[in-house]
């Protein structure tokens, strides 16, 4: 740790201006594949680190889609150019680089990668991809009690952070944090954190996180036995994302189990038709 804290310092001396190209306008994460398209799209008229940039996140569209000996070609492509690159290139190749090892199933490959990312970016003063090093280093934590602990210190960098794009990263850690807690089925730990998040979405005025995050809430409170007031939240979901032409299947799986509770099968059979219509590519 302390060898990469030096050299982070001396990096974030020497380090070139960052890099201009707006990932996050050319990101859709839900469509790795379009994104690509646009990534690639950019390279015509990028130059110097803006390339390197546009690269790694080629490489991370091909993770994302499980395309893993791609992703590190993609990577190993551009590894010689990060030498005389600055640092935002570096950092996020490393973040790339741990994030295609762990979703290979070898997280204890990314955990010295998403270190090295989160001291350099830190000391460079890279507040949003430091605070994604650390949510990634949570991710890979191999025990539950590691995973919260990371997640909080998430949570506390973002908090302190100048970067806005840095204090959205509370929002995920407590998703993180509530959906460890949820598996360990401690449920009132977990809807607390659900909780948290919700209120961190709500802030940062993201709608479509917002609803994921009134969606935890509500699924924790079904397994704690509230049924009622699941059911009421799952209702004023599905207008809501009715409303924002997003209906989403998985309210539909939590009003199917909450309807069987109840003994109404027959609205439940109808819930459930209606996620497979639109896990189909339908509307209901």
């Amino acid at each position: 740790m302390k060898r990469w804290a030096a050299a982070a310092v001396l990096w974030a001396a020497c380090a070139a201006a960052p890099a201009a190209v707006d990932v996050d306008s050319l990101w859709n994460y839900d469509d790795p594949a379009s994104s690509e398209a646009r990534f690639r799209d950019g390279l015509a008229s990028a130059l110097g680190d803006d390339v390197l940039v546009l690269r790694t996140q080629i490489a991370r569209t091909l993770g994302l889609r499980g395309r893993f000996e791609e992703a590190h070609r993609e990577l190993d492509a551009i590894e010689p150019a990060l030498a005389s690159a600055g640092i935002e290139p570096r950092v996020r190749a490393w973040l790339e680089r741990g994030r295609t090892w762990r979703s290979s199933g070898q997280p204890d490959k990314s955990r010295p990668l998403f270190n090295r990312a989160y001291v350099t970016a830190d000391a460079a003063g890279l507040e949003n991809l430091a605070a994604d090093a650390l949510h990634m280093l949570a991710l890979a934590a191999p025990a539950l009690d590691e995973r919260v602990d990371w997640n909080r210190r998430t949570i506390d960098y973002a908090k302190r952070a100048r970067d806005p794009r840095a204090q959205r990263w509370q929002a995920a850690a407590w998703n993180n944090i509530g959906n460890d807690l949820r598996e360990a089925k401690r449920f009132d730990e977990s809807l607390a954190a659900f909780r948290e998040s919700l209120a961190a979405y709500e802030a940062s005025g993201r709608a479509g996180g917002t609803r994921i995050a009134r969606w935890q809430v509500a699924n924790v409170l079904r397994l704690k036995g509230q049924a009622d007031e699941a059911l009421a939240m799952q209702l004023a979901l599905e207008r809501d994302a009715q409303a924002a032409g997003e209906p989403d299947p998985y309210v539909y799986d939590e009003l199917a189990l909450l309807h069987a509770a109840r003994g109404d099968a027959e609205r439940a059979a109808r819930e459930r038709a209606k996620a497979k219509e639109l896990r189909d590519g339908r509307r209901p």
